[in-house]
């Protein structure tokens, strides 16, 4: 019995085909077997016999070949002389063995229409009905019902069956319907049970167990979820619980099939596929057992219902673990209705992953968007997993989910040894928890400042992770990026060549093998980026060149650049500067002069202040639930400030070679020119004050001692402190971020380095793992990170304070010549005709000279003045008017400056009892800036002093 076999399809077939085996067989010479084992109705003598020919012909069985049974021959034999004289009064014929419509794939179907029931002990036929109650001859031949099997189109499934549905047997004419159970005894009826369960257990209709009225063999989705089957009227109620009981396995075998052709298609991925052929093995065992039922049907004389279902129970469990698996994955791929509704939540995560793919350049042609609920990969492992942990303690379960798992995870496997071993990903349906983008390349990693090569070329599938994965996930996706990385630096292959790895989840080496892997790439990167290109020695030029290290270089271009430093930021000629630079890293006795990586120091001009850029950075906030992205405007763009000139606007930039750009990617490059453009404010601003200073001790303005008004020598002694004190702020805060700040976390960064170097020669264990390349990573970015946060670069409010109080420094500085004119229009012994007292001949001249160069140089330097004092015509001022104006102005500085510096005192106390204690000892340095003054904090009380 096999599904290929056809039955006969017409009632003259059959009956002609029955007939002439019938007759076949009375011819044959018959030999009695005593082996023969049959059951006689000994004990009911009274019973009416039937006559050695029909009874031939009505209990006749074929085996499967279609040849008679020897058995049966010879028992025909035996009854033969048993029943010569009975008499037959009553009519049957050949009628009652009607076969069902013709089946697609059942060739030994005409033998059994031929053969008749199974012989067992059954009412008692007539004696040559054939002869007495004749076909009548006036009846028109009924219309021969034919249907024909086609083959489907192909598929992406190739191993799906193509054979077309066959029809369903209540379409078949009345004449091929069978009989009707109720008419028959029951000894009868559970033969024809029997050989209806066989057919059923296969996907078939029988005679008398059909499909029910609503299931629809047409529809894929009913198919999916497993035919329901009816039985006709009139099966013996002690039949009839045990049948029914046994056609759920018939239902699951239906699914399965249908689920294996249904899973097996492209879109559905590698581990889907092994799946299904792990099933299809399974389903090719159960047919080999049907075939098996029915040879022991045919041939054994005690096989009964009971014995069948005995026979299918160990089958029938299978068939059900199998059958909810199966539901559960058609469920999570929206295949069959599943009883928790997520459509709600569908929409919303249908969006979002569309945001994802058009955020990661992903692509959304039609082509490319299959199914959003498509169960594969390690969703699919996963749920195996899960019904195994709740299935454990049935040993049965165990075992076939175990076979199951492992079978399907052989692909998944096999592309995680190609990425855990050679860095390549083999993932042709997107199921692999590694997800490349293959449109970020490094070579956007120049204009890259979020770390994007890095951070997602590779990216982990989070909610597609196999349960055994998840503990060692981030050891999966580091070692296959390192491995991409080697590769790439110079096309050596380091791969580790490993013979013998694991090929399902359950070999006991699985973690072993992922840890060896992952310790092999970290080992093999490290060595790359510390000996063979020199990361520590790139840091340390970093440091010279952007936390001004040695300082003598850039003392020496500062020199050399003025002249185009004190343009406006657009005016500026960087092509000049670049070649200023070059030429004094170049220069002999300089300690940057040996430095190998010189050529990749770049001046460029950031027409955006270093205020405004850290400002737009520490505001960032992420977008609220609700909000939109809002782009910026031609007039939300930032602004460049207009006072900006090349010292303030100067930086340099670094350009780093593949693979070490990503240690020193474009973000960290970002924090170094932060830091730099803030340290050489600073300088800047301490070159300024100290050039006050000289202009103070040197000049004969300041020099000179007024015998006339003794308020002018008070007002400069004002002077000179605040000078000091803005000086002693800005060298106090130019020292703490210097040497107690960027000095010391170097010193911890390079120790770490150390310790990676040392380790990079010794043998590499799957415990000894202590350092890996994105710790070196993440410490350089905290080195920077913690830098920006001492030096108070990533507060807003510490911005705030510290830009009003290096904004007050800058405008003192600037008119410091401004002050000297001021002053010597006030003194009376300065601004008369006349030589004072006090000052030799000698001193005169010199001092009239220095002042009729001044005269003719003031409309040049005294457009700015208007910004201090907004006064009339100097002239028309006098002496006391004049020295009572600048007693306003010094007052306004001192005002302003002790103000803020004292704001920030207090808000160093706070943030550093809060956040960073380090800028504790900032708040003891810079509060000797204060003291004497009215801000002062230890002299609140006491009144202020003119």
């Amino acid at each position: 019995m096999s599904s290929g076999t056809t039955r006969p399809s017409t009632y003259a077939e059959k009956r002609s085909s029955g007939i002439a085996a019938a007759e076949r067989a009375s011819a044959r010479p018959r030999m009695p077997d005593s082996s023969s084992s049959f059951r006689t109705d000994a004990s009911k003598p009274s019973e009416p016999k039937i006559s050695s020919r029909y009874a031939e012909s009505a209990v006749h069985k074929r085996s499967i070949s279609g040849n008679p049974n020897a058995r049966s021959t010879s028992r025909s034999a035996v009854e033969e002389r048993r029943t010569e004289k009975v008499q037959v009064t009553t009519r049957e014929t050949l009628m009652t063995r009607t076969m069902s419509p013709e089946r697609r794939g059942t060739p030994s179907d005409k033998s059994r229409a031929a053969d008749g029931l199974k012989r067992r002990p059954s009412e008692p036929r007539p004696r040559d009905a054939r002869q007495e109650t004749p076909l009548p001859q006036d009846k028109p031949a009924p219309q021969p019902w034919d249907p024909e099997a086609s083959l489907l189109p192909h598929t992406t499934a190739p191993l799906a069956s193509r054979i077309s549905i066959p029809p369903l047997a209540s379409s078949a004419p009345q004449t091929l319907q069978p009989r009707p159970l109720h008419e028959l005894s029951p000894d009868a009826q559970e033969a024809v049970i029997i050989e209806d369960l066989l057919f059923v257990f296969m996907g078939y209709e029988g005679q008398y167990i059909r499909f029910a009225k609503e299931y629809n063999p047409f529809e894929e989705r009913d198919r999916l979820s497993g035919p329901t089957w009816r039985i006709l009227p009139g099966l013996d109620p002690s039949l009839q619980d045990l049948t029914l009981s046994m056609l759920r396995m018939a239902t699951h075998y239906t699914a399965l099939e249908t689920f294996v052709d249904v899973q097996s298609r492209e879109e559905f991925g590698s581990v889907n596929h092994a799946l299904c052929a792990s099933i299809r093995k399974l389903l090719q065992e159960y047919l080999v057992m049907i075939a098996q039922l029915e040879t022991q049907f045919l041939n054994d004389d005690s096989f009964t219902l009971q014995v069948l279902n005995v026979h299918i129970l160990p089958t029938s469990h299978m068939m059900y673990q199998l059958y909810a698996l199966a539901n559960e994955l058609l469920k999570r791929n929206a295949l069959l209705d599943d009883e928790t509704d997520e459509s709600s939540d569908s929409g919303a995560d249908d969006f979002d992953h569309i945001l994802e793919q058009l955020r990661e350049g992903g692509d959304l042609v039609p082509g490319n968007m299959t199914g959003k609920k498509i169960c594969k990969g390690g969703v699919v492992l996963g749920l195996i997993t899960k019904r195994l942990e709740s299935m454990s303690g049935d040993p049965a379960a165990r075992a076939l989910l175990t076979a199951l798992l492992r079978d399907a995870s052989r692909p998944y496997m096999a592309m995680l040894n190609e990425w855990l071993h050679h860095g390549g990903i083999n993932d042709p349906h997107s199921e692999f928890l590694i997800k490349e983008q293959r449109s970020i390349r490094r070579d956007r990693l120049e204009q890259d400042y979020t770390d994007e090569y890095w951070e997602r070329r590779y990216t982990i599938r989070d909610h597609d992770v196999p349960p055994q994965l998840e503990g060692v996930k981030g050891k999966v996706l580091l070692a296959g990026k390192y491995l991409n990385v080697v590769r790439e630096c110079g096309g050596v292959d380091v791969s580790l060549q490993v013979r013998d790895v694991p090929t399902s989840f359950d070999d006991t080496r699985f973690l072993e093998n992922v840890n060896n892997a992952y310790a092999h790439a970290n080992q093999s990167l490290l060595q790359l980026l510390l000996t063979s290109h020199a990361l520590p020695a790139r840091l340390r030029s970093l440091k010279h060149y952007f936390f001004l290290d040695p300082s003598d270089y850039f003392s020496y271009f500062l020199e050399l650049g003025t002249s185009e430093l004190r343009k406006p930021v657009k005016s500026v000629n960087t092509g000049k500067l670049q070649s200023l630079l070059d030429l004094v890293l170049r220069q002999p006795g300089s300690i940057v002069s040996l430095d190998p990586f010189k050529e990749d120091v770049k001046v460029e001009m950031n027409e955006i202040t270093l205020t405004k850029s850290l400002q737009r950075v520490v505001n960032i906030t992420g977008i609220e639930q609700g909000e939109t992205l809002q782009p910026l405007t031609a007039n939300q763009a930032p602004e460049s400030d207009k006072n900006a000139n090349g010292f303030t606007s100067l930086q340099l930039d670094y350009a780093v070679p593949f693979p070490v750009s990503l240690v020193i990617s474009r973000k960290t490059i970002w924090r170094y020119q932060a830091l730099f453009r803030y340290l050489l404010s600073l300088r800047y601003l301490e070159s300024q004050l100290s050039t006050c200073w000289q202009t103070h001790t040197r000049g004969f303005v300041w020099q000179h001692k007024s015998s006339a008004s003794r308020s002018l020598e008070t007002w400069k002694r004002r002077v000179w402190t605040l000078r000091a004190r803005m000086l002693v702020f800005v060298q106090q805060l130019l020292y703490f971020c210097t040497a107690e700040v960027i000095e010391p976390n170097w010193q911890s960064l390079m120790a770490r380095l150390r310790e990676n170097d040392q380790e990079g020669g010794a043998p590499v264990t799957t415990s000894g793992i202590t350092r890996t390349v994105d710790e070196l990573m993440q410490d350089h970015v905290d080195f920077l990170d913690t830098c920006l946060k001492e030096c108070m670069l990533t507060n807003s409010k510490l911005l705030r304070i510290h830009s009003k109080l290096m904004q007050t420094c800058t405008i003192f500085a600037t008119y410091t010549n401004w002050l000297s004119r001021e002053l010597e229009k006030a003194d009376p012994d300065l601004s008369g005709t006349t030589r004072p007292p006090s000052m030799t001949p000698e001193q005169w001249k010199h001092f009239q000279s220095i002042r009729s160069q001044k005269n003719t140089q003031q409309p040049s330097q005294d457009p700015n003045s208007s910004s201090i004092h907004a006064g009339g015509d100097d002239g028309s001022k006098t002496e006391d008017a004049r020295i009572t104006e600048l007693f306003d102005v010094i007052r306004k500085w001192e005002t302003n400056f002790s103000r803020h510096l004292q704001i920030l005192l207090d808000a160093l106390n706070h943030y550093a009892a809060t956040e960073t204690v380090v800028l504790l000892s900032l708040c003891a340095r810079l509060s000797t800036a204060n003291q004497g003054t009215e801000y002062a904090g230890l002299r609140n009380e006491e009144d202020g002093v003119i």
